[in-house]
């Protein structure tokens, strides 16, 4: 599969909805996870990630506008034990609840299905991070409807053994703009994870499109100590 430039992934679709990044730091010393959540309606956009324990959730900016919380507010970060778990949706608590009982992250998820939100049917988006005894590994989830086709249900998964240095995969909703929106495609783009956690963050928010962006989490992970630095931005201050 091509290397790609996740400036270029970003800065070239307007509308990738949300999306999840996961992969290792050139240096091969660190984990990487980035998500970040966009909006077209105001009850979207209305959002604000804020650090929660060892993870985030999402947060109404103003209260008063609030009209339907059921898919925008949630827990998207979730760390159990030497497991971090990301999210699009509240499935972040179905894994870690499944694997605090000792499921795959994949039995974890066989319970979900794609949002309820049609004509979109959004997919459920869904990672896992991995360490032990000084290594790392991950895994990612899509699970969509069959080409738009709501009475069917599509579960892929893929997982990454010691990842390289300097790449990652790129996961999201959508494909692009459009009505309804289509789904994402195919397996997670393999892309350039370059620079520290300061220059990756202002990458990703600079390249997300102004006007549909609303937040952005980064997290780099220490693979050997499990220490982690974290960065949020939000649209709305």
């Amino acid at each position: 599969m091509e290397r790609r430039s996740l400036e270029a992934e970003l800065a070239g679709n307007s509308y990738p909805g949300r999306g999840i990044v996961i992969g290792r730091s050139q240096d091969g010393l660190k984990a990487v996870v980035a998500y970040f959540i966009m909006g077209r309606s105001e009850n979207s956009r209305n959002r604000i990630f804020v650090e929660d324990g060892e993870g985030i959730r999402t947060q109404a900016f103003d209260e008063s506008k609030v009209t339907d919380p059921s898919l925008i507010i949630y827990a998207p970060v979730r760390v159990l034990g030497n497991k971090t778990i990301v999210s699009n949706g509240d499935q972040t608590d179905t894994i870690f609840e499944g694997m605090d009982r000792q499921l795959t992250f994949e039995q974890s998820l066989r319970s979900r299905t794609y949002e309820p939100d049609e004509p979109n049917y959004t997919p459920r988006i869904s990672g896992i991070m991995h360490f032990v005894d000084g290594s790392y590994n991950y895994a990612m989830s899509i699970i969509k409807s069959d080409n738009g086709n709501p009475e069917s249900v599509n579960r892929f998964t893929f997982a990454y053994d010691n990842p390289r240095p300097g790449e990652g995969r790129f996961l999201h909703t959508y494909i692009s703009d459009g009505s309804p929106l289509t789904s994402f495609e195919g397996e997670p783009k393999r892309v350039i994870i370059d620079g520290d956690i300061d220059r990756m963050t202002q990458m990703m928010w600079k390249s997300l499109n102004d006007n549909n962006k609303v937040s952005l989490f980064v997290r780099y992970i220490d693979i050997a100590s499990g220490t982690y630095e974290t960065r949020i931005v939000n649209k709305n201050q």
